[in-house]
This record gives structure tokens, sequence and C-alpha cells, in this order.
């Protein structure tokens, strides 16, 4: 056992005692964190035009700030970006995390000297949990690789800017930086497959023990991989003990990467945000992910069907009901109040508090009323695929056509395939059931012939890479959307049918 694993094992512990302390009593942590918060922050320009000196509750809080996103804070944002100081938070930020917005272009995320342990600090004691509870360190000392965004930061304002992977890249702890991979250099290429392919080259011949990034390019690397040696990925990496990911959910992916790898490995899920790391799994035998109360954010909670009503209900953790889904509200440390960051969750355990994501507040389909949300199409496919065992999914993205060249209108699923049903009708027809079992106003919809069930058009191989790229955002920490309420993804799809 080396010094790494060693050492890591009575720091788990202290951190598993210190996660017990706080989460068993979260809802008084968040309490006293927005009574801190708000304080601390009641100087500032925000504080000063939403009356924080008067605040001494959270009714009073809901009176003062309102919800927002980003195009509702960017006031606050451009004067930090003109150079001025204590606008959000006292000072100003360390960093800004550069994210694209749907509508508002490019997105500046304010990380700030007191919020950068939250992005730190969290992923490390993901790591420190599953070794507690496992008794497992000797992963911490192979190679280890974190497949993400490239760490080169340029200045907006005298701050420095860049993607949040890069920014934290520059935070890896001193320990672990010797054993980090790719080289910086390398993780400095721009163009992913470039950057890919040279990874492979780095890394064919290391021990590497421990991989992490989203599902997808993780996947990308290890074809390649395949392609360039040969060999299943557990040959080439025979102490591949640690997979870690986040950012999209894992089930579609889980039957080919592990296929690939050659057998089946621990992961542990992660769910950081540029806005903030909001929870980690915290138990190899417990479903969802724990919600990190006491690291610098107080969260929200609006119920899904109230959240574009003019004054939705807001709840704060104590107040949530499992099993329901609620968008996230975030007001953290680094200076961002009401904030929506536009996810959804539902809670499955309060004792402690774990979640899941169930999907995005502007990713669904309710072109007549279904409301279908990405909770429910991931389920119908898993379920699907449970079914007929020897498909094997890529990735797929779902989008209503109201106006089809004939017949009723429908919902068509782009899915790509690395192993297709040998029976698609059956397939197709299994997947619709699924979906219609999930929601009662789809199955409605089909029941009443105002929909005609799902269907599926077949895309050629590598069609979501190629569409990401002709996109610009191949790779890091890029994600394809499971579904949306229009045709703009299914649109550029048809280009890639087979």
């Amino acid at each position: 056992m080396g010094i790494r694993s060693l050492l890591s094992k009575p720091f788990a512990a202290y951190i598993a005692r210190q996660t017990k302390k706080w989460s068993v009593n979260a809802g008084k942590f968040q309490d006293k964190l927005l009574e801190e918060l708000v304080t601390k922050a009641s100087g500032t320009a925000f504080g000063k035009d939403h009356h924080f000196d008067s605040i001494n509750s959270y009714e009073d809080f809901k009176k003062n700030v309102p919800i927002r996103d980003y195009e509702a804070l960017s006031p606050y944002i451009q004067k930090i970006l003109k150079g001025e100081e204590n606008i959000l938070w006292p000072g100003k930020p360390t960093y800004f995390a550069k994210t694209s917005g749907t509508t508002s272009g490019t997105k500046y995320i304010p990380i700030t000297k007191d919020s950068i342990p939250n992005h730190i600090n969290s992923a490390r004691n993901a790591l420190l949990s599953y070794v507690h509870e496992t008794g497992k360190s000797q992963f911490l000392d192979g190679k280890l690789i974190f497949l993400s965004g490239a760490p080169t930061l340029d200045k907006k304002a005298g701050i420095h800017t860049g993607r949040l992977s890069g920014i934290v890249n520059h935070h890896v702890p001193g320990y672990l930086r010797t054993n980090q991979m790719p080289s910086y250099e390398t993780n400095c290429i721009e163009d992913w497959e470039t950057k890919v392919d040279q990874i492979v080259e780095e890394t064919f011949n290391q021990d590497m023990t421990l991989i992490s990034g989203i599902p997808p390019w993780v996947q990308m690397y290890f074809d390649r991989l395949s392609a360039k040696t040969g060999k299943p990925i557990k040959d080439l990496f025979p102490n591949f003990e640690m997979f870690v990911y986040g950012g999209v959910n894992f089930e579609p992916y889980r039957a080919k990467l592990f296929d690939t790898i050659g057998k089946t490995i621990p992961s542990i899920e992660t769910y950081p945000a540029s806005e903030g790391f909001i929870a980690y799994q915290d138990s190899q035998t417990e479903q969802g992910l724990l919600l990190l109360a006491n690291s610098g954010i107080f969260f929200e909670f609006i119920p899904v069907e109230d959240y574009h009503e003019e004054n939705p209900r807001r709840l704060k953790l104590d107040q949530i009901e499992l099993g329901v889904n609620y968008a996230l509200i975030i007001n953290s440390n680094a200076g961002l109040w009401g904030y929506s960051i536009g996810d959804t969750v539902k809670f499955v355990n309060k004792n402690p508090y774990r979640l899941v994501v169930t999907g995005r507040v502007k990713h669904f389909i309710s072109a007549f009323g279904e409301h279908v949300i990405g909770e429910e199409v991931e389920q119908a496919m898993k379920k699907t695929c449970e079914k007929f065992p020897d498909v094997e999914l890529v990735e797929y993205s779902v989008a209503p056509n109201v106006t089809p060249t004939e017949g009723l209108p429908l919902h068509e699923w782009y899915v790509e395939f690395a192993i297709a049903p040998s029976d698609m009708e059956a397939f197709e027809k299994e997947l619709d059931l699924q979906l219609r079992h999930k929601n009662t106003y789809y199955d409605d919809l089909i029941s009443g012939v105002i929909l005609r069930p799902l269907k599926i058009i077949q895309l050629e191989k590598n069609a979501f890479i190629n569409y990401m790229k002709s996109i610009g955002k191949l790779g890091g920490q890029n994600k394809v959307p499971r579904l949306s309420n229009d045709r703009k993804i299914a649109e550029a799809m048809q280009e890639f049918t087979a």
C-alpha cells in the first residue's frame, strides 16, 4: 500500500465524522448558513438593493429576493465585468467560470475565494466517503485522469476566466498532481479529438487506477484506446478500480462502458455545476446523492408545476417532500442569490437528505400538454433495454413532430445504437408502453388518438459525436440534451440518419 492510500484512511474517517455531524442536522445548518450569507453580503450592491439589513428570517428573505435566472442577474454581473467591487459578494470574484447560455450567449459565473472550497473539497470528499465506507484506497496510488476542458485561463476585468474544469485543475492538491494525467500541455489542447488522441498516446502504457469524466467522452477515450491496442480496458489498465462521473444519467451508457472495460468496476456519481458543487454519492449501497448542506450554498426548492408562476412556492430544505420534482435554487458565497440553475431534482431520503437529478427545467416535451420530462424518458428507455438485453445504446434525443407529412403527430426518438434491436417494431412498442406507464398525460393522448405511438429514427455510427462537433461542442463538459420541445436538434440529426 502506497503513502497516499495509507494516509487517506484516517483522513477519510475524519471527513466521515464531520459529514455525519452536519448531515443529520442539515436543516439547522442551512438556517445558520442563510443568516451568515445575508450578514456577510449586506454591504454589497445586491445586499443594499434587496434590504439585507432588514432580513431576519427565511420569510423575510423570500419577500426581498426574487427568483432569477442568469439573464435577470446579468446587470450585476456586468458591473463586475466593468471592474466594480462589492457587487454580489464582498470584493471581487477570484474567477469567472465561463459557460454557454441558451439565450444569453456566454455566461460568466462568479467563483469567490469563499466558494472555491465548495468545488475542491466536495470532489475530494466524494472519494474519501468511498474510502471510508469500503476500506479500499489503493486507487489513489496509481495514475489518475480527469477528462475535462482545457485549463487555460484568460482575464475579464482582471479576473481569471475559463471553464470550471480548467479552473478546478489549477487547484488539484499537490499530493495528487504528481500522478495526474495527462500532461498539462496535452490538457491545454482545445480540439477535443486531437486531445483525446494525444491522451491515448500518453496513457495507454500507464498504470491508470482512477478515471473521471462525462460518460460519453470517457467512452470515446476507451474506444480509441481499444482501437490502438486491440485490447479491452481491463487488460490495458489491470489496476483500474474507480470511475467517477457526473453531468448525465449514467444508465444509458453503463452497459456499453463496462463492456468496453471488460468488467464492472466501482463508480462514484458527482453533481458539480459552475454555480456550485451540489451533491455527491456518499454510499455504494444507498440510492441518491448526498446534498451538501454545509458547503456555502443555501438551497431552495420550487415544485416544478409552480416554477413558471409569478410567485411560485419556495421551500427550504426541511420543508421538502420525498418523491416530488423540484426546480433547484441556490444562494451562495459566490454571490448568487435566488438563482435558478435550471436543474430539477427529487429527494429519495431525508435522513440524510439524498436526491437524484431528474432533468432540466427547459428540457421537456409538452407540445400537447403531456409535459414529458427527462427522468421519464430515461426510465422508459432503461426499462425497455432491460427487456431487450442484446441491445446496446450509444445516445439518443427526443423531440415532438407536430406536423408530420402524414398521420397523427408523434414523438420522434433519434437513437444511435451500438447494437440495434433485431426487431425494431417490438422495441418501439415496448418503449412507447413504458413511457405511457411513466406519464399518464402521454398515455391519455395515445388512448385518445391525439398522438400516435412514438417512432425511432435510427442514426448512423458516431452521429452524436459528429453532431456535437458540427456545433463546436465536442467533448469537455458538453452534453447532448435528451429531449427538447422544439425541432432544432431533430432537424440537425436528419443529416445523420442511418
